[in-house]
């Protein structure tokens, strides 16, 4: 089954319908088939961004919950130390906490497919043995 990570931007936008990147991320979405996946610190910026929204939070949870996201743990010690050195090595991008514990995941994982709409950082970031990760067109 095809994996493919999802970073924070595309779920924001799928969750408002009046954002600009709603109509392209919703038809990527559905025409997707596998599984996604992502980091509990993707999970924590979604919650934060859509916290305000009326039913943002229950709406997120939804779509955690009916897509079947994989969510893969990133806040250990150890995480957030590896997480903070990859962030200083991209300070010039920049990099923030969510986008390194995804690039994290990529080296774990091997998959290099991302839903983001983060182009510049994502087509920039390389994991530790040089791999680029392929941004999903939305």
């Amino acid at each position: 089954m095809k994996i493919c990570l999802i970073d924070t931007g595309p779920i924001v936008a799928y969750l408002n319908g009046h954002d600009a990147a709603h109509k392209p991320v919703a038809n990527a979405l559905r025409r997707f088939r596998g599984e996604l996946a992502t980091t509990s610190a993707v999970v924590t910026e979604v919650m934060y961004f859509v916290s305000a929204a009326p039913n943002g939070p229950v709406a997120f949870a939804q779509f955690l919950f009916g897509t079947r996201v994989r969510i893969v743990e990133s806040t250990q010690p150890s995480q957030v130390l590896a997480a903070a050195e990859m962030m200083n090595r991209y300070g010039d991008t920049p990099m923030d906490f969510a986008d390194a514990t995804l690039v994290m995941l990529s080296e774990q994982t091997g998959v290099t497919d991302i839903f983001t709409l983060d182009r510049r950082g994502f087509s920039t970031y390389r994991t530790s043995k040089g791999a680029a990760l392929r941004l999903m067109p939305l």
